[in-house]
């Protein structure tokens, strides 16, 4: 029985190290983690930033039709925002949940 546990110890062990790449341990003892999204340049970076808060603007106040006014340059780029938001998805920990779900039903 110990040995089974052992291997499956061991298995859990290299699927963690396989899977869980979204979150980065910070060097210090904080136990916080990083993720990171990546962008082109400061400018696409700006653009992710200001189209996130004119979003949370348009979410808070009704009267959604102030920044098409003043500049029709300030449309909100939702897609922009929706492909930040899919970086941040941790596809890598689900499949690794979907394996030790697997493993589990095995030994049961």
């Amino acid at each position: 029985m110990e040995t089974n546990e052992t291997k499956t110890l061991e298995h859990l062990r290299k699927l963690t190290t396989l899977h869980f790449q979204t979150l980065k341990p910070v060097g210090n003892k904080s136990k916080a983690y990083v993720a990171q999204i990546k962008f082109v340049n400061y400018y696409d970076l700006g653009c992710v930033i200001t189209d996130m808060i004119k979003l949370c603007i348009l979410a808070l106040d009704e009267e959604t039709h102030k920044f098409s006014e003043k500049n029709k340059n300030e449309v909100i780029n939702v897609s922009l925002i929706l492909e930040t938001v899919l970086q941040l998805f941790p596809m890598d920990e689900l499949e690794f949940l979907s394996d030790v779900s697997e493993m589990v039903g095995e030994d049961s």
